[in-house]
């Protein structure tokens, strides 16, 4: 049973100053001291500007959907702003607060009605992060050759700069020791302490790593120009999100629009954006104690992208690992499909499905299970015989539907794995937990089951 929470007032700039920066902590991509700091020092310059306040309340709150003038703060002699010891600039610090951690400084571009953007070099300096545009690089683009953290890059000055990552092949997960290891500070994904046992674990990526640059380089350039898997318009929405506690969905099912690209998926309190599932939000009045304590530690979360036609790729945005069955990630370490748990630790950026595998492996398995089925029927009238492999056709032949359907979905749990290194056997076990169907998947398996079956 679920309990819908009572309607969410936001707060004006005649409320306690305490009381907007909860508001507007809120909605941000972190609750971390970092972004609290960050955002008292600006409510506390606002507060003598309360028109710019409200704008900038009305901005985050709406998640810029409603139209909001310039908010501004005195640009310092060097353009940079000092928040708890960091130095950075100021419209990068409050854009990384409120829409994109993972931004780096050369990806901003102000929008045309920005009067005060960071680089018109006037005297104030607009950190509405609605204000400003991110500029994605084109995928055709290699990045394996760019320095990743360079100072020149980040927003804050005293963040550790890393040397530039080496390109990532996937194909690295398939070599694995049987030696187990925890996850060294700051390590890419192909390790040699990268462990295939029970559960398979990936490491993470430099802190300060672009989704962006990590999706370039775990993809082959000929993906963007490949044919598509279906001349079917792509779907509506890309994905729906169902969240569950234990054996229970909470909440109403979360289906994210085709326009939008990526999704993140936390454990903050915003209800109204049309990208990001807040799992915070949600109230249930039977919830134990096990579950509210797991819920504590999802913080920011994940984030979910889809590029090409179907592809998706998973950053880990939280402070602990997330623990996810994917077919994809089974046959990239040479498991078998649907056996495999993979932990992955906290900043870990990959791909997690694609498409094109899937729409194969799809209709490989279709095709197998027509065919057992009718040697089954030819058995049965007399006009044919099992072949020597017969236990192989009666398993084909009973694969349906829904093991099909595990195909195209994921499975994450927050915090807590499950498996037989866990004491929880299954993720319906697990306190917190998300199951995120693919439409685009699910489109092309219908199509297969048409031709096949």
């Amino acid at each position: 049973m679920t309990h819908q929470p009572a309607p969410y007032h936001h707060p004006q700039s005649t409320d306690a100053c305490t009381n907007i920066v909860q508001s507007l902590l809120c909605h941000s991509c972190g609750e971390s001291d970092f972004s609290r700091r960050a955002i008292e020092s600006l409510v506390k310059k606002m507060k003598e500007k309360r028109d710019e306040l409200d704008a900038l309340i009305t901005a985050i709150t709406t998640s810029g959907s409603v139209p909001t003038p310039c908010v501004t703060i005195q640009r310092t002699l060097d353009g940079r702003l000092q928040v708890a010891g960091r130095k950075g600039f100021p419209h990068v610090i409050y854009a990384r607060i409120w829409r994109w951690p993972d931004l780096t400084r050369n990806e901003l571009r102000p929008t045309k009605n920005c009067a005060h953007a960071f680089n018109h070099k006037s005297d104030l300096i607009c950190v509405n992060p609605y204000h400003y545009d991110r500029v994605v690089v084109s995928p055709g683009i290699d990045l394996t050759a760019l320095t990743i953290n360079s100072p020149d890059d980040t927003g804050l000055c005293d963040h550790h700069h890393q040397s530039a990552s080496p390109p990532i092949n996937i194909n690295n997960l398939q070599h694995c020791t049987t030696t187990t290891a925890p996850p060294p500070p700051q390590a890419t994904i192909a390790q040699p302490q990268l462990t295939c046992l029970d559960t398979h674990t990936l490491q993470p990526l430099g802190i300060n790593q672009p989704l962006s640059a990590c999706n370039q380089q775990l993809t082959p350039a000929v993906a963007a120009v490949a044919p598509q898997c279906s001349l079917q318009p792509p779907p509506e929405y890309w994905c729906s999100i169902a969240y569950f506690e234990l054996d229970q969905q909470v909440g109403e099912t979360f289906r994210v629009s085709s326009v939008y690209p990526g999704v993140t998926i936390d454990g903050y309190t915003n209800p109204s954006a049309a990208d990001r599932f807040c799992i915070g939000f949600l109230s249930n009045v039977h919830r134990p104690a096990t579950v509210q304590k797991a819920r504590l530690h999802i913080g920011k979360g994940v984030r979910l992208e889809t590029k090409y036609e179907g592809d998706v790729w998973l950053q880990n945005l939280s402070d602990n690992a997330v623990f996810l069955s994917s077919p994809y990630l089974d046959q990239q370490s040479r498991r078998p499909v649907g056996n495999a748990v993979h932990k992955i630790y906290p900043r870990a950026s990959l791909k997690v499905f694609d498409l094109r595998e899937t729409h194969h492996l799809l209709s490989q398995k279709a095709e197998a299970a027509r065919q057992a089925a009718a040697a089954q029927a030819a058995a049965v009238a007399g006009t044919g015989n099992l072949s020597l492999d017969a236990g192989d056709q009666l398993a084909a032949a009973a694969i349906g539907v829904d093991d099909l359907r595990r195909f195209c979905i994921l499975s994450m749990s927050f915090v807590k794995g499950w498996g037989p290194d866990y004491p929880r056997n299954s993720i319906k076990n697990c306190p917190c937990w998300v199951e995120v169907h693919l439409h685009r998947a699910l489109q092309l398996l219908d199509e297969v089951l048409q031709l096949k079956l």
